[in-house]
């Protein structure tokens, strides 16, 4: 998974975030999901399927927040010539962004937001093992 690298300044809590960001007005989610990934990496995912919704309340750097919260897996050609090793950044605010692998997520000292999404992948993976089977 392409995750951005976090740090929750109140607490000191790191964390993993999905790359993305807000929908906006006349746009669908998966359109969204496009245009985030461009404007995060300069590439633009061939496939995107949405995964799961979730309702997500949190906190951070001391102030409550509400989303929900579309979850996609992208595809795509440009994707897969990202190195396992690479070190990227977000383009638009400088955050790093690495590749993680999902069985190595820890729910309590590097989690993934938003909540919702480990389980996501989970159910997504499964399903993805079962349909080739």
């Amino acid at each position: 998974m392409l995750a951005l690298e976090g740090v929750e300044l109140a607490t000191g809590q790191r964390f993993l975030r999905a790359i993305g960001g807000g929908v906006e007005f006349g746009e669908t989610a998966a359109q969204a999901v496009r245009r985030e990934f461009v404007e995060e990496l300069g590439i633009e995912p061939d496939e995107v399927e949405l995964i799961s919704v979730t309702e997500n309340l949190f906190s951070y750097e001391g102030q409550p927040g509400h989303e929900i919260a579309f979850i996609f897996a992208a595809r795509g050609h440009a994707l897969e010539e990202i190195p396992d090793d690479a070190a990227l950044f977000v383009l638009d605010e400088g955050s790093p962004i690495r590749w993680h692998d999902i069985a190595d997520i820890d729910a309590v000292s590097f989690p993934l937001f938003p909540e919702g999404a480990p389980a996501a992948l989970d159910a997504a993976a499964a399903f993805s093992v079962r349909a080739a089977a």
